[in-house]
């Protein structure tokens, strides 16, 4: 399992609509996509700024096809509510966290 991390730098006026078109618009967009699993998203308690997303996919082949035909749009979606640019870390997921973690969803 492989995953795709996000940092991203939010004007705090923002955060709520952003929060919104995330659940709204961009993870039914990923659940669409071959290969996507679940999207973890993570808020930063004491960094009202500053918002992570993980995204994790099955094969690398899927993460790596999803970022060259569909990132590029949504990273145009979320643009708008940033201040910096968008970092972006692809991660390989250890195998014996992955069984624990797709027997946690299934369970």
């Amino acid at each position: 399992m492989f995953a795709r991390f996000l940092e991203m730098t939010v004007q705090p006026d923002k955060k709520p609509e952003l929060m919104r078109k995330i659940k709204e618009e961009i993870v039914p967009l990923l659940r669409k996509y071959n290969g996507f699993f679940e999207v973890i998203p993570l808020e930063v308690e004491t960094e009202p700024t500053k918002f992570y997303a993980i995204s994790l996919w099955h094969e690398r082949m899927e993460l790596e096809k999803y970022t060259k035909e569909h990132f590029p749009k949504v990273k145009t979606m979320l643009e708008p509510f940033l201040t910096a640019p968008i970092l972006v870390k692809h991660c390989t997921i250890d195998e014996t966290i992955t069984k624990r973690l797709v027997t946690a969803a299934v369970a």
